[in-house]
């Protein structure tokens, strides 16, 4: 451990003192040299940083331009080994065929016709003949009215009938009496035996029993009239089916009281074989359907399911609407399908196509094989040595998955239809079948006598 240090005595600043004693203590100043201008004087020499810099400049651009000539070959040896290699492709030539003009429409499925099934007179239903959902034929038995107040009607008209037949047949005796007396008293009255009003009288009678007998047999005509309503009447009193067709859920139990005015009937009856579909096409396209109907064409209209994939119905067009409808601008068709097969039913909806003409011996090429760039449409056609080739085309009518060409192409000309997204003008390819197998297209008479007879479109 060190010992304290010592205090030192306290010595002042010689310049603090001498400026408190006003003393002058300014340092002495060097004697001031004049300098020549032209004098370069001491310099240092940096040459070495210098020559580093350009060394270093001169190795950055000696890097680059190697670097650039290492990327033109890579390059250069890319586009060389693309033209080289073969790109697998898939072709198909292009065919002769027909292709048919159809419009299309949102169409619903009605029925033909449609009958609320009703009792035609009052009483209590005793009994129900049908079973709900079930097809049914004109004719068939479906419910029973209580017939006894009707048949008791029958028994009161037909004792009319009796009854006026009888004062028939007695006024038709007074009849003969009264004119045997009228011819004895007309010789009576030569004879000057009886008087002028004896004879009067008994021609008034006469007449009133003539009159008497025009009443009988209108009363006769009368009761023959109560016995045809009562027979109708009981007639009624069975409950047929007035159409054939598929009767609905019944609505009224047997033992409920059923009249003719009632709102609701026994069942509903719809008519499914045949049955029509009312489907909507735009104005602009009702003038070429009216052209066909008037020159007495009959259109084939089919019906399709909900996706446009499965052919429900084949039928005819029956009629056109007599109006457009002004708040879509579209045109009213109906169409009738036979249904034998039951695949149309009410409500349902499907899509109409409704034929109108057939294009004869149009190029056809499937869709997939059209390309479009900024020139405008074209396809990849498959040259003679395996090469495509960039060839514009004028596209026609198109149905499903097939397309018209109009020009540009003729039958037998092979289009690729997959692999086009890598192919450029001139490059080679390999062209392949459906089957994956490396194969040339097969030659345009093998596909002409493929597709002949072949509707152009799917089924």
């Amino acid at each position: 451990m060190k010992p304290p240090a010592t205090l030192e005595p306290y010595s002042p600043d010689p310049r603090q003192s001498a400026q408190e004693s006003g003393a002058d203590l300014r340092l002495p100043q060097r004697p001031y040299q004049e300098r020549d201008l032209d004098d370069p004087g001491p310099t240092k020499n940096y040459w070495w940083v210098w020559l580093i810099i350009f060394g270093l400049i001169a190795f950055g651009c000696y890097k680059l331009y190697d670097f650039e000539n290492g990327k033109k070959a890579e390059v250069a040896s890319k586009k060389g080994s693309m033209r080289v290699r073969e790109i697998p492709v898939v072709a198909i030539p292009a065919r002769s065929g027909d292709l048919p003009v159809y419009l299309q429409g949102l169409g619903t499925v009605t029925a033909f016709n449609t009958v609320t099934v009703k009792t035609r007179v009052d009483g209590q239903l005793t009994q129900v003949d049908f079973h709900e959902g079930q097809f049914i034929h004109k004719g068939d038995l479906l419910g029973i009215v209580d017939p006894r107040p009707y048949q008791v009607a029958l028994d009161q008209a037909k004792g009319t009938m009796a009854q006026a037949k009888g004062t028939l047949a007695k006024d038709e005796a007074a009849l003969r009496d009264a004119q045997v007396n009228y011819v004895r008293d007309q010789e009576l009255f030569k004879d000057q035996i009886i008087a002028k009003q004896q004879l009067d009288t008994q021609l008034a009678t006469a007449d009133q029993i003539r009159g008497s007998i025009e009443a009988d047999q209108a009363g006769i005509e009368a009761a023959q009239a109560a016995i045809d309503s009562a027979q109708l009447n009981l007639v009624y009193t069975k409950i047929t089916a007035p159409i054939s067709g598929r009767i609905g859920l019944r609505q009224v139990d047997a033992g409920n009281m059923i009249h003719a005015a009632d709102t609701n009937g026994l069942a509903i009856i719809t008519q499914l074989q045949p049955i029509a579909v009312l489907f909507s096409i735009p104005e602009d396209q009702l003038p070429s359907v009216l052209q066909k109907l008037r020159a007495g064409a009959h259109l084939s209209a089919e019906a399709f399911d909900r996706d446009q994939r499965k052919k429900l119905a084949s039928g005819t067009l029956l009629t056109v609407d007599n109006e457009i409808d002004q708040t879509t601008g579209t045109s009213k068709l109906k169409a009738v399908f036979p249904n034998d097969d039951y695949a149309l039913f009410p409500n349902q909806f499907v899509n109409i196509r409704l034929d109108l003409d057939t294009k004869r011996n149009e190029v056809i090429v499937p869709a997939v094989a059209i390309q479009r760039g900024p020139t405008g449409t074209f396809v990849y056609l498959v040259q003679d040595d395996d090469t495509v080739a960039v060839r514009a085309v004028k596209l026609g009518l198109s149905v499903e998955n097939d397309v018209a060409i109009d020009d540009g192409l003729k039958p037998g000309d092979s289009v690729v239809v997959d692999g086009a997204e890598k192919l450029t003008e001139g490059m080679k390819v390999s062209v392949r079948n459906v089957t994956g197998q490396n194969a040339k297209p097969l030659p345009p008479a093998a596909q002409a006598g493929k597709h002949k007879g072949k509707r152009s479109t799917s089924e």
